[in-house]
């Protein structure tokens, strides 16, 4: 099974979007990444049935390779052991310590346990943590405006009809309000704890990612009091970052932009809105019908220690159903540079 290397980023998107891969395979997400310290890898079949989008890093004199929301399979066996194959043999040569895959898998599905089974027939194992968040709320899109507004809780709706009643308007903003973003992100990031990436690395993405990304911006009174990134790409939209300062959490700007960007992913043709990330232990909860009470006891007390528990009310009130990913698999190659590399994350999986 011959396992190409693909160069031409229009030609990659191509193959990821007839994959109905997600938006951190796309080639955007690619170059994002390679403007800050990141070598992008992108291999595919010959025929386009499995790919993956590797990102390598330098790491104490080795490297990190790590693979998004994939590879992308193709369900079949001896393709996606090529793909495999492939992926650790451009780790290798490129002195990866190990190789971090992240498949956008449904945990307990039926591809769920084939990948798991080929992966561990490779040597790979699962991890107790992963890059992007495991579980997360997403909300269905295929219903109208109307039944999207009627389906969100009570004091949402109420909070968008008052943030407007005050005064609040949202604007559409460009790559020249990165820092204003900025800016934003670090008053919420006073409240709650929480890292943030740069102004240049949200211009950049803005960049990169062109139409298929939005920046808007809510104002009170002429003053900026929050501001939001949304992705739709591939039918996924993505809630990436939000932020707004003292005036803005009064005002309720946080709803009012929220609402503003899941009707735009709409528009774009999203038919799912991913709320970007709540406490694994919230999905569990919500997802483990069969879970005892002790165990609810304990999801419970999990899903409290957890900084995304802050924010997960605000997520759930927008109709969202919780969903879990597969763990992510990591296959070592040299376990000094990879237990140094999981310290610096603060993990222990």
């Amino acid at each position: 099974m011959e396992i190409r290397q693909v160069n031409d980023p229009a030609a990659w998107d191509t193959q990821v979007l007839a994959l109905g891969g997600h938006p951190l395979q796309s080639a955007a997400w690619g170059d994002l990444k390679a403007r800050f310290g990141w070598q992008c890898v992108r291999l595919a079949t010959r025929d386009g049935a499995a790919a993956a989008q590797m990102l390598v890093r330098p790491l104490a004199g080795l490297a990190v390779a790590y693979v998004p929301r994939g590879p992308m399979s193709s369900g079949t066996s001896e393709v996606d052991e090529a793909l495999i194959a492939a992926i650790q043999r451009h780790a290798r040569r490129r002195r990866a310590a190990f190789v971090r895959l992240e498949p956008e898998v449904r945990d307990g599905s039926q591809e769920a346990e084939r990948l798991d089974a080929l992966l561990r027939s490779k040597k790979f194992r699962p991890s107790m943590q992963t890059v992007q968040p495991r579980a997360s709320l997403v909300l269905d899109l295929s219903p109208t405006e109307d039944q999207l507004l009627a389906a969100f809780s009570k004091g949402h709706r109420a909070d968008i009809r008052r943030a407007e009643r005050d005064g609040v308007t949202v604007r559409v903003g460009g790559v020249d309000d990165a820092e204003l973003l900025y800016s934003l992100l670090q008053a919420t990031q006073q409240r709650k704890s929480f890292a943030i990436h740069s102004a240049a690395y949200f211009r950049v993405l803005l960049e990169t990612f062109g139409k298929a990304a939005r920046l808007l911006i809510a104002e009170h009174a002429g003053a900026a009091v929050g501001a939001a990134i949304a992705i739709a790409w591939g039918g996924h939209g993505i809630y990436l970052v939000a932020g707004s300062n003292a005036q803005g959490l009064k005002q309720r700007a946080g709803h009012l932009l929220q609402w503003h960007a899941i009707r735009w992913a709409r528009d774009q043709g999203a038919h799912t809105y991913d709320l970007w990330g709540i406490p694994d232990a919230r999905a569990r909860l919500e997802i483990d019908s069969a879970a005892t009470d002790d165990e609810r006891a304990r999801y419970e007390e999990e899903a409290g220690a957890d900084p995304l528990d802050g924010v997960y009310r605000f997520k759930k009130g927008w109709a969202s159903s919780a969903v879990r990913t597969v763990p992510a698999y990591d296959r070592v190659y040299f376990a000094p540079a990879y237990w140094l590399w999981q310290r610096r994350r603060g993990t222990s999986g």
